[in-house]
């Protein structure tokens, strides 16, 4: 067992060193937090000796949990995007909190490149603390950022009037777009301007997005099983720290010794072997007898002009039994 060291993500410069210590050099394992002070007493918890990072997540339906990464698992994911984008060593803009798993790997994916990221100004995310960021960015090295959908859809609407943010968007060698389903429509706008917008697929269960437009990373396996997606590699995490109930759940052994991680989303595997998820598998309603998946009408709606973003529902109804209700925000 070794020391689980608390580490304040707005402390990047440190965060950073840590995270050298812990992923490369098998150091004490970090917990990002948030904030920018240091704790009085960093040491959170024992913890496993290969665990190097530790992620608090809620999942998208369950109590909150703590996800162990070991370092290998995190130089494996590292290493499987480099493999990606043709083995290149580019410098990354780091634009999410450090807390999230597709942050953490921004910093990870520098020091495995040996390379040292940019870093947005203090506060909310702004177009124009984006382009300030980038301006940082090396210009003879390709350039890489993690982007959640919110955060594209601000850029891409700035871009109409601000040349520098279209600029900027069309500079990067990829923007990886993840945190959950895209609306087409914005990958589309942000495409029409010039940005390389590639669409992740993971967890923090798997090191973050392992699957990329549908196509799993060098080393990654997907299988579905009875409609669920289940995922296999070497950047699998460890389980959940102090649940072992949670982990033996989430992470099945098949008969030839392989590990899978059981995502809980509902997904299939087109002709062409790229993967399509549709939902949760407890996400799924019963409407006059018909079984109906409500990932898949929540992706239907966001294909209707005027949603910016949209939540479906079930709701009690006294002649179907249940309906889709539709939560949104106009555009």
């Amino acid at each position: 067992m070794k020391p689980l060291i608390r580490v304040p993500v707005g402390d990047v410069a440190t965060l950073l060193g840590q995270l050298r210590e812990a992923v490369l050099l098998d150091g004490l394992a970090v917990l990002p937090i948030s904030g920018d002070d240091e704790p009085d007493d960093p040491i959170e918890a024992l913890v496993p000796d290969e665990v190097a990072l530790v992620i608090e997540t809620s999942g998208s339906t369950n109590a909150p949990k703590r996800v162990g990464l070991s370092g290998a698992a995190l130089r494996a994911s590292a290493g499987a995007t480099s493999r990606w984008f043709g083995g290149t060593h580019g410098q990354w803009l780091l634009a999410l909190p450090a807390t999230y798993i597709a942050g953490a790997q921004v910093l990870v994916r520098s020091l495995v490149a040996g390379t040292e990221p940019a870093v947005m100004p203090a506060g909310g995310f702004t177009p124009e603390g984006f382009v300030d960021a980038a301006r940082t960015l090396d210009p003879d090295r390709p350039w890489f950022t993690s982007l959640v959908p919110v955060q594209l859809a601000r850029l891409v609407d700035a871009a109409d009037a601000d040349r520098s943010v279209r600029a900027a968007l069309g500079s990067f060698e990829a923007i990886l777009l993840g945190g959950q389903a895209a609306p087409a429509r914005l990958v589309e706008r942000a495409t029409a301007l010039g940005a390389r917008v590639h669409r992740t697929y993971g967890s923090s269960e798997t090191a973050g997005g392992c699957v990329y437009d549908g196509t799993p990373l060098p080393g990654v396996e997907v299988r579905i099983v009875d409609g669920e997606v289940q995922l296999a590699g070497r950047m699998l995490a460890e389980g959940y720290l102090d649940d072992p109930e949670r982990t033996a759940r989430a992470f099945a052994v098949d008969a030839d010794g392989r590990r899978w991680y059981r995502t809980g989303d509902l997904g299939s595997i087109g002709d062409d072997g790229r993967l399509r998820v549709t939902g949760r598998t407890d996400d799924v309603m019963t409407s006059g007898g018909v079984k109906v998946v409500l990932g898949e009408v929540e992706r239907a709606v966001h294909g209707v002009d005027g949603f910016a973003d949209a939540v479906v529902v079930a709701v009690p109804d006294p002649e179907w039994g249940e309906r889709a209700a539709v939560v949104g925000t106009g555009s």
